[in-house]
């Protein structure tokens, strides 16, 4: 069953998760942009930069799956505010790190404690929103992306420009806490989920299980496949432009800002799109015109600044038009009581994938004594034939949720 709220207060909670979301999604994309900075700051290469990245997916993956065995065991909103407010710790740890050593060690904490997260938010909507609405509803939440890339990254690249590249995690330290107040007041309290309890002993199992039914196993496949296609492109991006095209770090601002604006605006249009012609036809759509971008992407020749602004939206549009109906299509996997664990699990899987396509695609990347990067068009060739595979994969993901709705008892 769904808990149901006036309309709104329906938007009021979807736009509060996507500002949580925000804050999610800035914290691990500003670690992007500010890899030039970070390499002249700590003397460090590129793949180096895509360490510190993949640590935070690799702790956000196995916090993701430790929190299967207890996410579905507490009210949502309170597992929401605790985790968001260890994350907000972990975004000062990152503020006040001396060196990359301890920074590597602050950027891990942000992953177990953010890593878990994107499953709530997500669990959040499948107990609020009918599974009709779902795109709708993931629309609104994924244009947290759209506000990370016009607003936060932006801002913190600039704040970094001038005051240090510490500057945007005591940014995002201030924001965080206002949202964590605004959520504390406007969060309804969503506990229907605890109807079904799963005794302790059980809960191994119960993770083991997760893994036993093949609907699941497909689902989280398309999930780890996906994120591992965009991060062989996406953490490369800036120390290309910098390093290959010349770009001044202060501009990749204008980038980022372009292809945020445009997304803001995209992903609602393809939630609801998804919700009227399917899940699976919108995320094939927009996967294999993903394609396109991803080869111009990595395969640039010298542009120049205005080109690549108006470049970077089709980028974006692609990449978030891919997202957009897979995490809808998420929430109709698993049945209620299981939604919060199976979308721990799910979320845990991608971070994995995240991890590992930032480690793969920085393996074979060289940089010169002239700061140029080498290697990256193998990242696209790879990518896109990954990209080829998930639009056939799709296929038998398939949504559960529904016909285990409408069994459950009123």
């Amino acid at each position: 069953m769904t808990t149901t709220l006036n309309p709104s207060r329906e938007r009021l909670v979807l736009w509060l998760l996507a500002l949580t979301q925000f804050t999610v999604i800035m914290d691990f994309m500003v670690m992007m942009p500010l890899a030039p900075q970070l390499m002249q700051a700590f003397s460090i290469s590129a793949a180096q930069v895509s360490g510190a990245v993949s640590a935070y997916a690799w702790c956000a993956g196995l916090s993701g799956l430790a929190a299967v065995t207890y996410i579905d065991r507490f009210d949502r909103k309170r597992m929401l505010m605790t985790m968001f407010l260890l994350f907000n710790l972990s975004n000062l740890a990152c503020a006040l790190a001396p060196n990359f050593h301890v920074l590597v060690l602050s950027r891990a904490f942000a992953g177990l404690t953010g890593g878990v997260l994107g499953a709530i938010v997500m669990a959040i909507i499948g107990d609020l929103i009918a599974a009709n609405r779902r795109g709708y509803a993931t629309g609104i939440v994924m244009t947290s992306f759209s506000m990370a890339a016009i607003a936060g990254v932006p801002i913190g690249i600039s704040l970094a420009a001038k005051f240090g590249w510490q500057s945007p995690f005591y940014m995002l330290v201030v924001f965080s806490t206002l949202i964590w107040i605004a959520g504390m007041n406007v969060l309804p309290s969503l506990r229907e989920h605890l109807n079904v309890k799963t005794p302790f002993s059980q809960v191994l199992p119960e993770l083991v299980g997760l893994f036993r039914v093949p609907a699941h196993l497909k689902a989280f496949a398309l999930s780890a496949v996906n994120m591992f296609t965009g991060m062989l492109v996406i953490p490369f991006i800036s120390p290309v432009l910098v390093g290959n095209l010349g770009v001044h770090p202060g501009d990749i601002t204008w980038i980022y800002l372009a292809g945020g604006i445009t997304t803001f605006f995209t992903s609602r249009m393809i939630g609801v799109w998804s919700d009227k012609v399917g899940k699976h036809t919108v995320y094939r759509v927009f996967s294999l015109f993903s394609i396109v971008p991803i080869m111009i992407m990595t395969h640039l020749p010298q542009l120049s600044l205005l080109a690549l602004i108006v470049f970077f939206p089709f980028f974006m549009v692609s990449m978030s038009g891919r997202n957009v109906p897979m995490q809808a299509l998420m929430t109709t996997v698993s049945a209620p009581q299981k939604r919060g664990a199976f979308l721990s699990a799910n979320s845990a899987l991608q971070q994995v994938g995240t991890g590992l396509g930032a480690l793969a695609g920085g393996m074979w990347l060289t940089t010169d004594a002239a700061g140029h990067i080498g290697g990256y068009e193998i990242n696209g060739w790879l990518a896109s034939a990954l990209t080829l595979v998930s639009c056939w994969w799709i296929g038998n993901v398939r949504a559960a949720a529904a016909p285990a709705q409408a069994s459950s008892p009123a």
